[in-house]
């Protein structure tokens, strides 16, 4: 299958996205998410001016030789806007392959070992009360597992909680990247207290506990907010109220500050959300500092470097938790619900609904149904992309918020 054609395309219904196409001389075509929130016309560039003119001429067959030529080839290797490219060029080539074969993707991977993957949603609220009537909300929407943030008494803005939580319905408008009010397109600025989250959380959580019982599993995102002192006190604080995971606690560069925070709590860890490359988990994974996985397809290098990584967390006991927010498009998100399908070591999946302009331009066909994600039997990934409606969402220059301490310090977002 000789590849006549790759196009990127950028399109913003809502937030920006970027989809590669690729097609081959026998008409078949493949889609592949390059979104990288904030940064994305760096990787439109990278696709465009470099790599696409790489894969005319190829065999679309050949993944693992593609995948490899253009993660060695290259000379400069990893970082995110590099290994969105290629997840982007992987997910394309998986998805014709998979069209080839007749065979939703999943298949390819070995089967389904599950009926389907369990996904969480994101509860959030100004206050407590409005935490409550969030996570109301989701369970009435089908959830069976929920991720609890909240506001911070003092702080205007605290990151996970949406304008529109109040309302306790669908909420599209979480964590965008977006642009300073009424000024030029600068981030805008959040200011962060790191004490005063630490005191209000735990007294979040009881009151969860305390009106939804001890069954329902709970997550919490830290967003590397903590020092690993700051996290170890979060995590122990937080035992008595059984989380499934407390994600990203702390900035993982460097995995010495694991195993601090693993001297000091039993409460499980997810972390690798901005990681790009499997090294990056090197002795997280080898010495069991982790539990869950959180990188997205997207960003890892497509579907190929995810399945490795996942087969090495296996060999640690490590599970899956991939990054599943609105900013990885639909086409990506299908990527990781084939995955999670297929791989043993699945541990949930991250699941915010997509907005109907979104849905305009990716046609889906992955469901929701009883809290459980399945990315259909489609053949390949299942997702088609409206040329014609992506048309009418131009892009649109965007950043993602900046964190500055009370005293103005840079912190991190």
């Amino acid at each position: 299958m000789k590849i006549t054609a790759a196009d990127v395309i950028v399109t913003s219904p809502g937030r920006n996205f970027v989809t590669l196409r690729i097609t081959t001389e026998d008409g078949l075509t493949g889609l592949g998410d390059a979104t990288l929130n904030g940064r994305e016309l760096a990787v439109e560039a990278y696709l465009r001016s470099h790599v696409a003119p790489l894969l005319i001429g190829g065999d679309a067959g050949r993944i693992e030789d593609t995948w490899q030529y253009l993660y060695r080839g290259a000379y400069w290797r990893r970082g995110p806007v590099t290994m969105a490219a290629i997840a982007a060029v992987d997910m394309a080539l998986w998805d014709i392959k998979a069209k080839a074969a007749g065979m939703p993707l999943y298949q390819l991977l070995g089967g389904a070992s599950r009926t389907g993957a369990l996904a969480y949603g994101h509860a959030s609220g100004r206050d407590i009360p409005e935490v409550l009537d969030s996570v109301r909300s989701h369970l009435e929407q089908g959830y069976r597992a929920i991720r609890i943030q909240s506001g911070i008494p003092g702080l205007d803005s605290v990151y996970g909680v949406a304008a529109s939580s109040a309302a306790g319905g669908e909420r599209y408008d979480y964590e965008p990247a977006r642009r300073s009010l009424g000024g030029p397109s600068r981030p805008v600025e959040e200011t962060w207290d790191t004490r005063a989250y630490l005191r209000h959380m735990p007294r979040v959580f009881e009151a969860v506990r305390a009106e939804f019982g001890p069954e329902l599993p709970l997550l919490h995102d830290g967003h590397h907010r903590m020092t690993p002192i700051q996290a170890a006190k979060l995590g122990k604080d937080l035992e008595p109220y059984d989380l499934f995971w407390l994600e990203d606690a702390t900035p993982a560069e460097d995995p010495t500050a694991l195993r601090l925070i693993r001297q000091h709590t039993t409460t499980p860890l997810a972390i690798g959300e901005i990681f790009n490359s499997l090294h990056d988990y090197g002795p997280l994974l080898s010495e069991r500092l982790i539990d869950y996985v959180r990188s997205a397809v997207t960003h890892i290098g497509g579907v190929t470097a995810m399945r490795k990584l996942l087969d090495l967390a296996a060999v640690y006991g490590v599970k899956s938790g991939m990054h599943g927010p609105t900013d990885i498009s639909p086409v990506g998100m299908a990527a990781a619900l084939h995955i999670d399908l297929a791989v043993h070591n699945f541990g949930i999946q991250e699941y915010m609904k997509h907005s109907p302009r979104t849905l305009e331009v990716f046609l889906t066909s992955y469901r929701f149904t009883d809290g459980l994600l399945h990315p259909s039997d489609t053949p390949g990934l299942g997702i088609e992309l409206d040329d014609e409606a992506a048309a009418r969402f131009p892009y649109e220059q965007a950043y993602l918020p900046v964190n500055r301490l009370t005293d103005g310090t840079v912190h991190d977002w």
